[in-house]
């Protein structure tokens, strides 16, 4: 072939590629270069009021303001957080609809056999936005003061003593398990549809104590609406410094944190992903969600866990830790 056919084939294979980037994109319902155009969903898999909605609505005006489409939340609820997140699975991939979840995400696989959808393959990590610490907390009229008198309370009626929790998978739930294993005992759990509501029927004394996330018990805490026991983390709350840890209680085995982090579809093009990340990462860095954040007891995360590949990895991480732990509380 001469020099000059072969040009023509270079640049005739050229055209073909940048063609199929074209259709590409157009088959995916959006167009990377103008996106965004219309308002986005964002699928909160809990009910309204709720932790992780809470978190959602703090980033939502300011990533809207920064893209200059709205941030829509929705919230669609149910079985642990796996209706809503297996809706966001099967959306159209256009950066459209995007889902926000917490660790929840890797856990499912561990928690239902007819999970229907796979975490890490149907979905591209978009960032994570912030770890909250959790709280053991129980009714103003829960008879135990102390972390240590509610470890040998809960030890010795364990017969009589029960848990809310905000349904299989949730964060409360998780932690439970955690607690409950630490302390040796079976406990009669209370499910509940969403936080919300268990936590209503907590402060109304219907039930003993629970487990939650800062972002959903701090205001009761400081209000006095429910006794607070300690904080799952290694170091005391900057929003509660008169709260003991776990660990200083002499139970270093229950820490557990509920991180969040945002995700799209699959097939969601890279350069969509690259625009909402880099306005998840402004918003993150916006005063006033740093400030409602510290008043709930959490932060942002750092720049570099804002990320798709840091989400990424702490995703894989975290479904094969709650593998072991969830197969181990089963019996697996």
């Amino acid at each position: 072939m001469t020099p000059a056919g072969t040009r023509k084939v270079a640049a005739y294979l050229g055209a073909l590629a940048g063609l199929s980037l074209t259709l590409a994109a157009c088959s995916s319902g959006t167009d990377p270069a103008a996106y965004p155009e219309d308002d986005i969903e964002v699928i909160v898999p809990f009910s309204a009021g709720g932790p992780t909605d809470t978190v959602t609505r703090m980033i939502a005006e300011p990533m809207s303001e920064d893209l200059g489409v709205q941030l829509v939340v929705q919230n669609i609820d149910g079985a642990g957080g796996t209706v809503g997140a297996g809706q966001a699975a099967t959306a159209d991939p256009d950066g459209y609809t995007v889902l926000m979840h917490h660790i929840g995400m890797s856990t499912a696989p561990a928690l239902y056999d007819d999970l229907a959808y796979d975490p890490i393959a149907d979905f591209k990590p978009v960032g994570l936005v912030t770890e909250v610490p959790m709280t053991i907390i129980a009714s103003s009229d829960f008879e135990p003061e102390t972390f240590e008198e509610f470890v040998t309370y809960v030890q010795e009626n364990a017969d009589t003593v029960t848990m809310a929790h905000a349904g299989e998978g949730s964060a409360s739930n998780l932690c439970g398990l955690l607690l409950t294993d630490a302390l040796g005992v079976e406990v009669t759990a209370v499910p509940y549809d969403g936080t919300g509501p268990a936590m209503a029927e907590l402060v109304g004394g219907q039930v003993d104590f629970m487990c939650d996330q800062t972002t959903n018990t701090t205001g009761q805490i400081t209000a006095g609406e429910v006794k607070a026991y300690a904080a799952t983390t290694p170091e005391r709350i900057e929003a509660l410094p008169d709260l003991p840890t776990t660990t200083e209680a002499g139970q270093p085995d229950i820490q557990v944190s509920v991180w969040h982090g945002l995700y799209v579809p699959a097939e969601t093009p890279d350069e969509v992903v690259t625009q909402l990340t880099d306005s998840l990462q402004a918003a993150l860095t916006d005063q006033g969600v740093i400030d409602q954040m510290a008043n709930l007891g959490t932060a942002p995360v750092s720049e570099e866990q804002a990320t798709p590949e840091a989400h990424a990895t702490l995703l894989e991480e975290q479904t094969a830790t709650w593998a072991d732990i969830i197969g181990a509380s089963q019996g697996g």
